[in-house]
């Protein structure tokens, strides 16, 4: 279980971010169309994993936005940004946004992402939804890099995620 804080004050997660070295496991989330998207359809390209609360909180907001700046420019590198919003609430934003480089994925039918990568908040006014975390995955599917970040209303780090690429 992660420790994280909640304007300073201590929450937890539901386990800790899978391990540097290890196989992200396969994943069922849905898609903007609301058509499942797996693992498997992102084979061969760099995955930047952006996994947030939700949309709709500024902190969140800003990091898909700053995500979506840089993902044009990343080589064979796709942003999937995951949070548990509905994909109707996902697209409104980025399409009130003009965001078009980033993937938006939920999870929001039964949380299976977060819970799976030690990610769903399980105390606080946020338990349920997932914690902010970045999590880098090579062509292969090995994680190259994870960071959970310690205070929920921080950005995470996107220049060591950008360096591991």
């Amino acid at each position: 279980m992660a420790s994280i804080t909640l304007g300073g004050n201590p929450i937890h997660t539901s386990g800790e971010l899978p391990k540097v070295g290890s196989k992200l496991a396969d994943f069922k989330l849905v898609k903007n169309d609301l058509s499942i998207a797996s693992l498997a359809d992102f084979s061969g390209s760099k995955l930047v994993l952006n996994i947030f609360p939700s949309i709709d909180t500024g902190t969140c907001a800003t990091s898909v936005r700053k995500f979506n700046e840089s993902a044009a420019k990343l080589e064979n590198t796709k942003v999937l940004c995951i949070s548990r919003d509905l994909p109707f609430a996902q697209k409104r934003f980025c399409g009130a946004e003009g965001i078009e480089n980033i993937i938006n994925l939920s999870d929001f039918k039964d949380g299976s992402f977060g819970k799976t990568n030690g990610l769903e908040i399980t105390d606080s006014v946020l338990a349920g939804l997932h914690s902010r975390a970045i999590i880098v995955v090579d062509e292969n599917g090995t994680i190259i890099h994870t960071e959970q970040v310690p205070e929920i209303a921080n950005e995470p780090n996107y220049e060591a995620a950008y360096a591991v690429l």
